[in-house]
Formats: structure tokens, C-alpha cells, sequence
């Protein structure tokens, strides 16, 4: 697929959150451009069934991310966006962080 027929994006991961995603911080991913545009909830499942290495219930909760896991979406908090709404942008940069820390 070339550039403009997908929505390329920077998922980041960190506070703990990357340890479910193979301990890699970074993934610059490319999704395929379709009639319904790509919302958070939508990249939630993607995420899910294509970078998630273990532990589903430690990230995602019912349809959205667990309590504990900031989202950020090129440094702005989601909730000032539109949460689980929120329509993706090409070149997004959307980071999961993990507030929760185990003893």
C-alpha cells in the first residue's frame, strides 16, 4: 500500500505498558484506509489482535483501556480529544502510558 492509501501512525508504549508489547516502546504501523475513518476504539482492537504480546486484560478493559493507562495523542490528553471517539489524523502520534506500578 502506498502512503496515501493508509493512515500511518506512532504508537508508543511506556511506564510498564511496552512489557505487554514485546518490551518494544515504538511501533510505526500502517492501517489501511477504508469508508469508516479509524477512531481510538477502532485502534484498541487493532492493537489488540495485532501488537499485544500477552496479558489482553492488563491494557484493555470492556472497550477501552484499562484504569491506569494515560492516553496521549501528540502530547494532548484524550480526554481533552474526544476519548475513544477520536478520529486519527495521519502521522498521529498515539502513546500509552502505564501509571500502574507493581511491587
Amino acid at each position: 500500500m502506498t502512503g496515501g492509501d493508509c493512515l500511518n501512525l506512532l504508537i508508543e508504549f511506556g511506564g510498564g505498558a511496552e512489557l505487554l508489547f514485546n518490551k518494544i516502546k515504538k511501533h510505526n504501523v500502517s492501517l489501511p484506509k477504508n469508508d469508516v475513518p479509524w477512531t481510538i476504539k477502532k485502534l484498541l482492537v487493532w492493537i489488540r489482535d495485532n501488537l499485544l504480546a500477552e496479558k489482553p486484560e492488563m491494557f484493555i478493559q470492556d472497550d477501552s483501556v484499562r484504569p491506569g493507562i494515560l492516553v496521549l495523542v501528540n502530547d494532548s490528553d484524550w480526554e481533552l480529544l474526544g476519548q475513544l471517539e477520536y478520529k486519527l489524523q495521519n502521522n498521529d502520534n498515539v502513546m500509552f502510558i502505564s501509571t500502574l506500578h507493581g511491587g
